[in-house]
């Protein structure tokens, strides 16, 4: 009898134990799944009875220095899937109804299953209102394909300005992977110009609304009553430094050429103008560009996409003669006292050095020499300065390094020195016959249109170089905050005297008797500037002027450049003149009486009449 009691309580001791455990080890997973596993599951969950809508943010605008506008937004729209939705079978009859290639959903359903089946692909952007109403017309059959609203920049100034406002396209798969995790494929972002270089703050900040969805894919609400949505931010508003009006007739006055021209504040170093020629139309790429017209541009031989304002290294000609001729005075060298008797050519290594059209000039100094643009005078000049003084006056102003300017690709150039040619020609394999043609702006220095701009900026103001940038604020249009950036500058080293020296030199090469650069006279403005014509191996010389107005109190500096263009003194000084009045004239900027020192005694001194213009 004990023993069956005892027996009897055991089992229901095991069975009792049996019990609790079972019940411990549901508990157990029960804690775990919502406890541990709440995150993974509950997204799960969400991405299954809801549906993301990214609310894409409206990009900055941008303005020009007199508060134009030059960049906006207008409405759009996109139709995107979610492929976790979406039936595969149906990519035939929805390319066709958007117009696209049945290979490029089935690549962008790819790349968005990568980061989520459950996040919205971008199928094409800016659908005109044809495809929009075949596409709802069969929306039923095209389960997970809806419309978002979009915004796409459009071009509304006068100037076409492509090349400072850059464009924006679908972000590519390099892109995709070196910028962040901010973007998602299709997203927009800025290509080149300014839209690129100031993307993060121009992009604003992506919202987000979810929605409840039926078990047909169908939308039924807000989720939680939208208690998960995220309002979007737009972005950032720019503020430029460029005066629309000047750059629309820069555009206007390089058209049918090959070239450029940078305009300057040389008081600040903003960008008044910049222009680059051929150019394009940014609009193209406002919507959905196609890969015809896309390649229309890029395969296009004069390379309109191409910035020669910033990217354009070639030799500047006569134009780089002021680096010789400040090295030379500053180092007391020479002074304007000091002569040579420079005929039509030169011997030197055993080979005969030319002046420009074989002219001669007899016996003159520093001033004379730049007014009529003399070769030969440059090439003694050279030989006296050496290449350490030039390469070293060079590089203060800022050849063979960007200048830092705001944009996205820049050419640093070449600014030529002893390890240069070491490394180039070896220790023994060149000689002092290579300075004579950097002496005249030719050989291996190569300069670009912005930093020629840059260094007769500096000029103009006494030897301050300003940093060149096209952006003058930001401004937060919600909030009204400004933000400036801060750019940089610094002060050559160089007299002020030796300056004077330079601006009567560079006044004369407009308005003295000889001067090559006739053509960029005005009646009422003391304009000072200089010729170059430099060789090019592709064909014609190159074109080259740079000048600032006035005389006294700069208010524009700037570099024409007319690729092929022969003399700059026939191709660019025009331009130059017609910009630098219009600019003048249109802010009520007066020029001051000229100093009579120009046409004094120390000019004519110990220079002979037989003196000759070249034809530069």
């Amino acid at each position: 009898m004990f023993e069956a009691d005892f027996g009897s309580r055991a089992r229901a001791f095991m069975m009792r134990g049996v019990v609790l455990l079972v019940l411990c080890t549901i508990g157990a997973k029960l804690g775990d799944m919502q406890l541990i596993d709440e995150v993974i599951y509950g997204k799960k969950s969400q991405d299954i009875t809801t549906r993301v809508e990214v609310v894409e943010p409206l990009r900055g605008k941008i303005f020009s220095r007199n508060g134009q506008v030059m960049v906006e937004n207008a409405p759009a729209y996109e139709v995107s899937l979610i492929p976790s939705e979406f039936n595969t079978d149906e990519i035939p009859q929805l390319a066709e109804l958007l117009g696209i290639d049945s290979t490029e959903i089935v690549s962008r359903l790819k790349r968005g299953e990568r980061i989520s089946p459950y996040f919205p692909v971008r199928l094409k952007r800016d659908i005109s209102p044809r495809s929009m109403y075949s596409i709802e017309e069969h929306l039923d059959e095209f389960r997970g394909v809806f419309f978002q609203f979009d915004a796409k920049r459009i071009y509304v100034g006068k100037a076409v300005a492509a090349h400072i406002l850059g464009f924006c396209k679908e972000i590519s798969e390099h892109q995709l992977k070196t910028m962040g995790d901010y973007y998602q494929p299709g997203d927009v972002v800025g290509y080149t110009g300014l839209e690129a270089s100031y993307e993060t703050l121009l992009r604003g900040e992506k919202g987000y609304n979810y929605y409840a969805i039926n078990n047909v894919g169908k939308v039924i609400g807000p989720y939680e009553n939208g208690r998960l949505d995220v309002p979007s931010q737009n972005g950032l508003d720019l503020h430029l430094c460029v005066d629309e009006d000047l750059q629309a007739m820069a555009e206007k006055l390089l058209k049918g050429k090959e070239g450029a021209i940078v305009a300057l504040d040389p008081n600040n170093g903003g960008v008044l103008a910049l222009a680059s020629s051929p150019t394009y139309d940014p609009s193209v790429f406002s919507g959905y560009t196609s890969d015809a017209e896309w390649k229309k541009l890029i395969d296009n031989p004069h390379k309109p996409l191409f910035n020669r304002a910033t990217m354009a290294a070639l030799s500047p000609g006569s134009t780089f003669k002021m680096v010789l001729a400040t090295a030379a005075l500053q180092d007391d060298v020479v002074n304007l006292n000091w002569t040579t008797d420079c005929k039509s050519w030169m011997v030197y290594g055993g080979r005969k050095w030319h002046n420009a059209d074989d002219i001669a000039s007899g016996v003159i100094n520093l001033m004379t020499a730049t007014e009529v643009s003399n070769d030969v005078f440059y090439y003694k000049l050279m030989l006296k300065v050496g290449l350490r003084k030039w390469t070293h006056f060079g590089r203060l102003y800022g050849f063979g390094r960007k200048t830092g300017i705001d944009l996205d690709n820049e050419n640093p150039g070449i600014l030529p020195s002893r390890g240069y040619f070491n490394t180039l020609f070896g220790k023994y394999g060149w000689t002092r016959g290579y300075l004579l043609n950097l002496a005249i702006g030719q050989g291996e220095v190569t300069v670009t249109p912005l930093q020629m701009a840059a260094y007769v900026a500096a000029i103009a103001n006494d030897g301050t170089y300003y940093q060149p940038h096209i952006v003058n604020y930001i401004e937060n249009e919600k909030t009204g905050q400004v933000y400036y950036n801060q750019y940089s500058e610094h002060k050559i080293p160089v007299s002020k005297s030796v300056f004077n020296i330079i601006h009567e030199a560079m006044y004369l090469v407009v308005n003295g008797p000889l001067g090559t650069a006739q053509a960029a006279r005005l009646p009422n403005i003391a304009v000072c500037g200089k010729t170059g014509t430099a060789q090019n191996s592709r064909g014609k010389d190159d074109a080259w002027f740079v000048a600032y107005a006035p005389f006294d109190h700069p208010k524009i500096a700037l570099c024409v450049m007319v690729e092929h263009g022969g003399y700059g003194g026939a191709a660019c000084a025009p331009i130059a003149r017609q910009l630098i009045e219009y600019y003048m004239v249109e802010h009520g900027y007066k020029s001051g009486p000229v100093p009579e020192s120009i046409l004094a005694s120390r000019y004519m001194k110990a220079v002979s009449h037989s003196t000759t213009p070249s034809y530069e």
